[in-house]
């Protein structure tokens, strides 16, 4: 049962990731402080007061660049690839007391592809925010995007079970979505 729910507990974080990168680093850290959440041997320096600083920070620069335009497409080029390891780094950071080659094999697969997968649709939909609306409407879809990433961390240190069901939900909509697309003419 604790493979289980350290396993909801790390694709919810990794889809958080997929939306901001250091904001899920920064609720863990704040709950590792708090003692409401287990860190895997190894990632204890995550639950640290220097940790919660340096997260807290890069997340308002994170933010804050979201907003500036052009930069925002910039900066999903670059995020893109990096979603995919910090996707892979949360996961393996919630499986605790868990066999290394279970835990990374689960990490890379399900945290890494879950991050890919969000980070590569906040990513199209920007460029399409960009294309339709000259970029007026980005801020719009940067706001979406920050609240969707504290709110799915949150759900997922607290209701893990509840959290990889958004997951899910956001995953079919995606796939929906993609086949609706590759099914237009």
């Amino acid at each position: 049962m604790d493979l289980i729910i350290s396993a909801f507990l790390g694709i919810g974080l990794a889809a958080a990731v997929g939306f901001r990168i250091f904001l899920p680093f920064l609720v863990m850290s704040l709950a590792a402080q708090f003692g409401v959440m287990d860190l895997s041997s190894g990632f204890d320096w995550i639950g640290t007061r220097a940790a919660v600083i340096l997260f807290g920070t890069a997340s308002i620069i994170e933010i804050m660049a979201y907003y500036i335009p052009w930069f925002d497409n910039l900066l999903d080029s670059i995020t893109a690839p990096l979603a995919m390891v910090c996707g892979s780094l949360v996961m393996a950071s919630t499986m605790v007391e868990i066999e290394p080659w279970i835990k990374w094999t689960l990490a890379v697969i399900a945290g890494g592809g879950t991050a890919g997968l969000i980070k590569g649709t906040s990513t199209t939909t920007r460029a399409v925010s960009s294309v339709t609306t000259a970029g007026i409407g980005n801020p719009l879809v940067a706001t979406i995007e920050a609240i969707g990433s504290i709110g799915l961390s949150v759900l997922s240190i607290f209701i893990p079970v509840l959290a990889v069901l958004v997951v899910l939900v956001l995953v079919l909509l995606i796939i929906k979505n993609l086949w609706r697309y590759r099914s237009s003419p």
